[in-house]
């Protein structure tokens, strides 16, 4: 099979689809794979490691586009729209409930689209998610900590406290694998943190395995309105898989936060917490608080460190079972994920 991979030109994204390592492991098996040039500049891979691990280089986006399977991270944007066709595979986050033009463009053309946050395991996992979850709940704290200094705007409050100043009170929506993980780095800096869920499993598991290091909520208005009022730090993660999670904090909460508060929200795409942005990484004041809002928090940080995750778990997962046959055929057949979960079949 034909493998395209394109360079992500999306603003502010510098991920790729797969390391020279995924692509090795490809074209041991017979398959040609063909790599945009420049297209892992970004994440500090070269085309030459592309060419050592087997690859063809190819000038322009509409050869890669143009193999019978396309590797992508992000979700095409309105220029690329013209390289979706029937008998395309397009593996690659999607986010279609917050992107109606692209869903419509999907349908259209008849491409064959299987998005990263719907491919399921038989245990509800969601194994192509996971990756930059971990990646994105652990930098949501750092960032949410750069955006308290008072040279960014916030309060000058530090993470930790010291002797006879409290540390910083950090309240996260969400309890799931970026809550966990944004919670993890919080907690390690010695910041007073709240995690807030609807699942009482989830909030139990964290409080076990914490051992009273932080505190944890029923999430429903009431006890958000409260904590919220006295938070220094409002991390969003909250998730439904394949669609548009509901919006948790209303414009009637802000006034109530303290001055010089972040609110910081991943993935913005998708998630809930509040009415989310489309602009580039852009921080800004709503009333007393300043938002953090970005849709590709972990590869505008951290953009080395996010290609290694992600193409491991879908060399592992997916590509590798999906190649000889029909993707979403044999994807469905090996409970990889639920046909209902793939957003998009031959238009």
């Amino acid at each position: 099979m034909r493998i395209g991979l394109p360079k992500e030109i999306k603003d502010n994204e510098n991920r790729v689809g797969m390391t020279p390592g995924a692509v090795k492991a490809l074209t041991r098996r017979g398959h040609q794979v063909l790599v945009q040039t420049g297209a892992g500049a970004g994440s500090s891979l070269s085309d030459e490691e592309y060419l050592s691990a087997g690859a063809e280089i190819v000038p322009y986006a509409e050869d890669a586009w143009a193999a019978q399977m396309v590797v992508k991270v992000k979700e095409p944007i309105a220029s690329e729209y013209q390289y979706l066709r029937p008998d395309l595979i397009l593996f690659t986050y999607l986010h279609l409930a917050s992107d109606k033009p692209l869903t419509d463009a999907l349908l259209a053309s008849g491409t064959t689209g299987i998005a990263y946050e719907t491919v399921q395991t038989g245990t509800g996992q969601l194994p192509l998610l996971t990756p930059m979850s971990e990646v994105a709940g652990r930098m949501a704290t750092q960032v949410g900590a750069t955006y308290l200094q008072k040279s960014h705007g916030g309060r000058g409050v530090l993470m930790g406290g010291v002797p006879g100043v409290a540390p910083a009170n950090v309240v996260i929506l969400g309890a799931g694998i970026v809550g966990t993980n944004a919670a993890r780095v919080a907690v390690g800096l010695g910041a007073q943190v709240t995690v807030l869920d609807i699942s009482h499993d989830r909030l139990k598991y964290l409080d076990d395995i914490y051992r009273g290091q932080l505190q944890t909520r029923i999430s429903d208005e009431y006890n958000i309105e409260e904590v919220i009022c006295e938070a220094d730090l409002v991390i969003g993660a909250v998730l439904i898989p394949g669609g548009r999670a509901p919006w948790l904090i209303t414009r009637n909460m802000l006034p109530t936060m303290p001055k010089g508060s972040s609110l910081l929200m991943w993935p913005l795409i998708k998630a809930g917490a509040w009415k989310p942005l489309t602009q580039p990484p852009i921080a800004i004041r709503l009333m007393k608080s300043m938002a953090w809002c970005i849709t590709v928090l972990p590869t505008c940080r951290e953009p080395f460190l996010v290609p290694v995750p992600l193409p491991l778990t879908t060399k592992q997962r997916s590509i590798h079972s999906i190649l000889p046959m029909k993707a979403w055929k044999l994807c469905v057949k090996l409970r990889l994920c639920n046909m209902a979960l793939i957003p998009t079949v031959a238009g």
